[in-house]
């Protein structure tokens, strides 16, 4: 819905296609420092967090850092991720 088109439309994102937007591995994207500009939104149920956990590169290492920090570093716009009904 946010970029106008129906969810039956979008698809998921292969490895190939993820590494070549972003540089890096499926389960290591961070949420910044990609290779495109791309937008970025932000679950709204991570602001009940005090703390969350970013993929940092690898799909082996994760940083921690706020729901507010990371739509700051990220250029996030927070965003309701969830399944909406028909």
């Amino acid at each position: 819905a946010a970029f106008g088109v129906g969810r039956k439309q979008v698809k998921r994102a292969d490895a190939e296609m993820v590494k070549a937007a972003t540089g890096f591995a499926i389960g290591g994207v961070p949420p910044f420092g990609h290779l495109q500009p791309m937008t970025v939104f932000v679950d709204n149920d991570l602001a009940e967090y005090d703390i969350i956990w970013a993929a940092a590169g690898t799909p082996y290492a994760v940083f921690p850092l706020t729901p507010e920090r990371l739509t700051a570093v990220s250029g996030g716009r927070w965003f309701d991720v969830k399944r909406q009904p028909d």
